[in-house]
């Protein structure tokens, strides 16, 4: 129940912003979708959340920052990550609340209930599979490549006439009664 107290407020807007991150050497941004379907316990139609809004990733060598944006522009969490340890900090109490953990995935886990493929995100979204963790290349289909990696189906779909970025499609089946996470990326353009 903390999972779903905390990411209510976090991804329906919250009053205040947290201030930019620290600029990096490579800058993404776009537009996401996401949706966490969980099984009923009783037995009857799964309860499916989701949301919409937009991200910024900030990577360089060492460090990773993840902002997940509000539609009315508030940035409402961000996750970062250095050799030491993973935070997610959110608006709260007119400051700034800070959860720690020793990754992302887990602290999205212990935070939300559910993960989210954060470590993966600076390969994925150049459109390859993270070259430091295993992966299993998939076939392509309809001329997107596939492959799974740290529990996700990843498909990558090239940049299109008429579209200057690239669009992922990022699926984690539940398991051991986590939820299925389908998330939706579509990139304004190659990175800055």
């Amino acid at each position: 129940m903390k999972a779903r107290t905390l990411l209510l407020p976090l991804l329906l807007g919250a009053c205040t912003s947290l201030p930019p991150p620290r600029t990096a050497d490579h800058h993404y941004a776009g537009r996401f979708s996401l949706a966490v379907t969980r099984p009923d316990a009783a037995g009857d139609a799964p309860h499916r959340d989701a949301w919409t809004g937009r991200f910024t990733l900030e990577v360089d060598a060492r460090t990773l920052s993840l902002d997940l944006i509000s539609p009315l522009g508030s940035t409402i969490a961000r996750f970062e990550t250095d050799a030491r340890e993973a935070r997610l900090l959110v608006p709260a109490d007119g400051g700034v609340r800070v959860e720690h953990g020793p990754d992302a995935q887990a602290l999205s886990e212990q935070v939300l209930g559910w993960s989210l493929p954060v470590a993966g995100m600076p390969d994925w979204v150049e459109g390859r599979p993270s070259g430091d963790r295993p992966f299993q290349p998939l076939p392509p289909e309809d001329g997107k490549s596939r492959f799974l990696q740290d529990g996700w189906s990843v498909t990558v779909e090239p940049p299109a006439d008429g579209r200057a970025g690239r669009r992922l499609q990022m699926d984690r089946a539940g398991q051991a009664g986590a939820p299925d996470v389908a998330l939706r990326v579509v990139l304004d353009g190659p990175a800055s």
